[in-house]
């Protein structure tokens, strides 16, 4: 709702602004232009959206996403020790996970969702430590493959959507770290 009230000022503001210093004309422009822009870019992510969902797709019926859920399950039951108990709440992080390295977000959020709920029926109302790491996991994913990011960049006209791997991947790799200690040292502050 904040944001709604925000961009409508905005607009308001834009439109008052153009038609006070005679720029109408420029300012219908430039909203029919960002319109169009904003429509190619719309196609231009479905189209990468629909190659990245459909590799794995490929990835989960060839058994590589089983692979790499077994690869993941020991780390996964160190770093969430009570969800590792439910091997159902297990599975769902593998996948969560396996899609956010992939950079998948929109594939991962709503395994995410419901390893979450599954790890919120066992807190009584409370988060759990595991929940809390689990969110931090999802927010702050290492991502080997952003996949996503370089269909915006794609989209966008870039030639090059994937230069950026190195630095996604240290920003990521820090990101999770920094979460992760945040979490450790909130947990043992205000643990039981």
């Amino acid at each position: 709702m904040a944001m709604s009230v925000i961009w409508a000022g905005l607009i308001l503001c834009s439109v008052l602004y153009g038609a006070a210093a005679g720029q109408l004309a420029a300012v219908s422009a430039g909203a029919l232009e960002g319109a169009q822009a904003a429509v190619e870019l719309c196609v231009g992510m479905a189209g990468a959206l629909c190659l990245w969902s459909g590799v794995m797709e490929v990835l989960r019926r060839c058994g590589a996403l089983e692979g790499l859920r077994r690869l993941l399950t020991p780390a996964l039951g160190r770093l969430f020790p009570a969800a590792a108990q439910d091997g159902e709440t297990m599975d769902l992080l593998a996948a969560n996970v396996s899609a956010n390295l992939l950079g998948l977000g929109n594939a991962a959020t709503p395994l995410g969702v419901r390893a979450a709920e599954r790890m919120a029926r066992r807190s009584n109302g409370r988060a759990s430590d595991d929940l809390c790491r689990f969110v931090v996991c999802n927010t702050a994913s290492i991502q080997l493959l952003p996949t996503t990011v370089a269909a915006v960049r794609s989209a966008a006209g870039c030639e090059t959507p994937f230069d950026i791997l190195p630095a996604v991947w240290v920003t990521s790799a820090l990101a999770l770290t920094a979460g992760l200690t945040a979490c450790a040292l909130l947990a043992r502050l205000w643990g039981d």
